[in-house]
């Protein structure tokens, strides 16, 4: 009987060791820095009690460059699965107390191995990253590591919501799986993301930077659109993992699921006719809108800090989720650009992969000009949006709510390329331009001839106005499904999808189309 019991303390005496990782002085480091533990954070993340560990006991087997003599607990990483919101989900988290973090040939085995568990059972994925990167002693076998990993970020992307939270440093190789993830979370003054460090760029190009400045969560935030989310703490950003998680399907068969809506007197919301101004030259905040059709503090926003001229994320209407894509007019008159056309072309993507209805809000001016934007490949990028929304089998539903110009128009979830519903505002201009630069055009002769040309020239804008830019002439060629109060939006909007609730719709059979990327 004794025999048994010494196994189990053993055991016990095992599992204490793994739990600890690099120890006590390493951990009390990690704490001075100001950094969770790998163990920390999974506790922040999961419901409390829910977290099972897989593996814990795996270690390393390499025995060059002193690595023989070396302990290494877990190898490195936390993996497991526990619920959030009650809902399971497959997690790892990188420990760096040991080995820095840094991936190895078993430390990747373990990643791979709770990736296709979370596959095979239909839930979300979440990486804790915080690593060195790869494990230099275990030369290239860390590197074929990182290529299973790889592998199956590309493989079961749409199949399982997959999420990054970056905690530390992210460098070399192992950006890439987080930049194939669905959404990447970062913190301030503690998460970095780069392919080379500063260092390197230093030496190879003479360019001083620091580590913050070359890949901090405000540039990947705001200027390289690489990352979704930030904050100020982990404790803040895992909370926000939980909160994205409550709009997300489990996987690519099933629907996100529906909470209680917080309740308010009426659908028929009086105030919007207050919110967007009549003259199509002055700006507005699009968020306000929002604020009055989508359930009462349900608006999660995606890549706030980037291409602010789109503003994309989560909703409910009715306590369901819907995917919103919208022009901001306070930012470049609305008009798309290469990076809020990759950010829309994206999240419309992630949203038709897992069942997500997608709101369209349209105020858009057309397609930003310029040199830059030209040789930039806005040619390219613009398609982007157009394929994603023609590509696209959730339930579409577009709102125009004043300016409807050009390709912009069509790009922007057009009956011409799919959408189920298009509703428009009475004041809505929809055409191929402006009035005043179509008439420019149109009526050049005349104005040039005229005994009073300003005169003219706003006779003709008039004209051109009242001829083409209502969304009259859309409606009655089929282009608008029907011309809407303001103050019925959100009651329109909650029809339209009750009404789609089950659609189904095919596209040609095909091994996958190629996207202009």
């Amino acid at each position: 009987m004794s025999d048994i019991f010494d196994s189990i303390h053993e055991l016990q005496d095992r599992r204490r060791e793994v739990e600890l990782g690099g120890g006590d002085e390493r951990i009390d480091k990690q704490h001075e820095k100001g950094k969770l533990t790998a163990r920390e954070r999974i506790e922040l993340l999961v419901d409390e009690g829910s977290f099972i560990e897989l593996n814990p006991f795996i270690e390393h087997r390499n025995t060059d460059f002193g690595l023989d003599g070396i302990k290494g607990p877990g190898d490195g990483v936390v993996t497991g699965y526990g619920k959030v919101n009650g809902r399971p989900i497959y997690l790892f988290s990188q420990d760096f107390t040991v080995f820095g973090g840094a991936l190895g040939e078993m430390h990747a085995q373990k990643i791979a191995n709770v990736m296709d568990l979370a596959a095979k059972n239909g839930t979300p994925f979440i990486g804790l990253n915080d690593s060195g990167g790869a494990r230099i002693q275990e030369g290239v076998l860390s590197l074929d590591g990182y290529g299973h990993i790889f592998y199956r970020n590309a493989i079961y992307s749409g199949v399982i919501p997959q999420i990054s939270v970056i905690l530390g440093p992210c460098a070399g190789g192992a950006v890439y799986s987080p930049a194939i993830t669905d959404f990447v979370f970062m913190v301030d003054q503690t998460s970095q993301m780069f392919i080379t460090g500063p260092k390197v760029i230093e030496t190879v190009t003479g360019e001083k930077i620091t580590s913050e400045d070359l890949g901090g969560s405000k540039v990947h935030n705001a200027v390289s659109g690489n990352a979704h989310f930030r904050a100020g703490t982990e404790e803040e950003v895992l909370e926000m993992v939980r909160a994205l998680l409550s709009y997300l399907p489990q996987n690519n068969e099933e629907k996100a699921p529906v909470v209680n809506a917080m309740s308010r007197e009426s659908d028929y919301r009086e105030d919007l006719t207050e919110v967007v101004p009549f003259n199509g030259l002055r700006p507005y905040d699009v968020r306000k809108v929002l604020e009055h059709v989508v359930d009462q503090e349900s608006f999660m926003e995606v890549q706030k800090e980037f291409a602010k001229n789109m503003v994309i994320g989560f909703a409910r209407v009715k306590g369901e989720t819907i995917g919103l894509v919208c022009n901001q007019p306070k930012y470049m008159a609305g008009g798309l650009d290469i990076d809020s056309s990759d950010k829309a072309a994206r999240f419309i993507r992630f949203c038709d992969s897992f069942n997500i209805p997608i709101v369209t809000f349209e105020d858009v001016s057309g397609f930003f000009p310029g040199v830059k934007q030209e040789h930039g490949g806005i040619i390219r990028h613009g398609a982007k949006i157009l394929y994603a929304y023609s590509e696209a089998t959730v339930p579409k539903i577009t709102v125009i709510l004043r300016k409807a110009y050009g390709g912009a128009y069509v790009a922007l979830n057009s009956k011409s390329i799919g959408a189920d519903l298009v509703f428009s505002w009475p004041n809505a201009e929809i055409a191929v331009m402006g009035p005043e630069g179509a008439a420019n055009i149109i009526f050049a002769r005349e104005i040039a001839a005229s005994d009073h040309p300003e005169a003219t020239k706003t006779a003709k804008i008039d004209e051109y106005r009242e001829k083409f830019a209502n969304p009259y002439v859309a409606a009655a060629r089929g282009m608008v499904d029907d011309v809407i109060d303001p103050r019925e939006t959100r009651i329109k909007i909650i029809q339209a999808l009750d009404m789609m609730r089950t659609k189904k719709e095919e596209r040609p059979k095909k091994k996958h189309g190629n996207i202009p990327l």
